[in-house]
């Protein structure tokens, strides 16, 4: 990726100056005012540096950098003025989170090295950036994977209540989706300390002790306990802890968002709930506004409109050793004692495959399975936000 700079000052003068002694070490753009800059950030951005005059007419320097801040957080901002007063120079730092605050008139080796140092620090924040998402996925990846071989039922479940998700917040435009399709895949994490004959008995309707029932009200805490140690996970967890009660007003406005992430959570896998028991996709939606009527009527629009089996392509029986990473299982499979090894709705990943391989070497299944090849298939999102 091209680390470009973007110098912004109302004197033209200057910009040549700078053009002229610093273009040869450095990949630079100009504007004259802030407006332009923006536009130039929305048209080629983001910029790896902004270097901005604070003293300029309509939009100053601390204004632009703000707003260069709000658009990409990663850009590292660099404060040019000629009013090296204090109170100017912790506004700027405060408000506008700036890496280094220079005086005019700046010589081009001190612009120089700041320009290096600045460039230097992007790589880290990026570099950071990468590493953590990379990290975040596979963490994810990792936490599905185990939930799909020790409960199979219970990532089933999961599995179904993402692609309603996906859909969902497709359908609603919401921001940072990745957030709630991976509350919804992540929701039942909690059921890995559970007995499977527990989770078989809750999705088959059937009662449960005392005792079961609390250990399953129990698992979203289970979960939140798992995931909120890891970093940028937290909020997705606190929705996940909410997910089986109404989520009250917040106050805090940075809660805002988690409870709304809950309560579509929650209503989710309410809807996935009635879909497994029969219920129409129409007949669950309007069943679920009558009982949230003040929760957004595009979030049931939304649910009238899915289509559960719109990803799924042609049915067909595949031997084990031809599966592939993809295909969505379409009946369960069941030992020949009786064990649920895997569900109807289960993704084929390659940890599925070498279970399955394992269980048919030791003639515990048959040598083929139901699948379906999906024609798209939608991805949890980064955890860019």
């Amino acid at each position: 990726m091209t680390e470009m700079i973007l110098l912004v000052d109302d004197d033209c003068n200057i910009l040549d100056g700078y053009r002229r002694s610093l273009s040869r070490e450095f990949l630079m753009q100009t504007a004259e005012s802030g407006q332009q800059a923006l536009e130039l950030a929305a048209k080629n951005g983001p910029y790896a540096v902004v270097v901005s005059d604070m003293r300029m007419p309509v939009m100053d320097g601390l204004q632009l950098l703000s707003r260069i801040k709000a658009q990409s957080p990663d850009t590292i901002r660099v404060m040019l003025t000629g009013n090296a007063d204090v109170d100017t120079a912790i506004n700027a730092i405060n408000e506008g989170s700036i890496f280094r605050f220079l005086n005019k008139p700046c010589s081009k080796e001190v612009m120089a090295k700041t320009l290096t140092a600045a460039l230097m620090q992007y790589r880290l924040v990026t570099a950071e950036k990468q590493l953590l998402e990379q990290t975040l996925s596979g963490s994810i990846q990792v936490l599905t994977e185990v939930l799909s071989l020790v409960n199979p039922a219970a990532f089933s479940r999961a599995e179904r209540a993402r692609r309603y998700m996906h859909h969902i917040v497709t359908a609603m435009s919401l921001g940072n989706p990745w957030q709630y399709e991976v509350a919804a895949m992540l929701s039942q994490l909690g059921c890995v300390t559970l007995a499977p004959e527990t989770i078989d008995a809750v999705y088959s309707g059937q009662k449960l002790s005392p005792n079961e029932q609390a250990q399953y009200d129990a698992h979203p805490s289970v979960a939140y306990e798992l995931l909120s140690k890891i970093p940028r996970l937290e909020p997705i967890a606190w929705m996940i802890e909410h997910q089986n009660r109404p989520v009250s007003e917040v106050g805090d406005s940075n809660m805002a968002g988690m409870r709304v992430g809950a309560e579509i959570l929650r209503i989710t896998l309410a809807y996935e709930k009635l879909i497994r028991k029969g219920t129409s996709r129409t007949e669950a939606a309007h069943s679920l506004a009558r009982q949230n009527k003040n929760f957004s009527p595009e979030f049931f629009q939304a649910l009238v409109t899915l289509d559960p089996n719109v990803e799924e392509g042609e049915i067909r029986k595949c031997l084990i050793e031809e599966l592939s990473p993809g295909m969505i299982i379409q009946q369960e499979v069941h030992t020949r004692e009786g064990a649920l090894l895997v569900s109807k709705g289960q993704e084929v990943t390659p940890a599925l495959i070498f279970k399955l391989k394992i269980f048919h070497a030791r003639r515990a299944i048959g040598g083929s399975v139901t699948v379906s090849v999906p024609t798209t298939k939608p991805a949890l999102g980064k955890g860019s936000s």
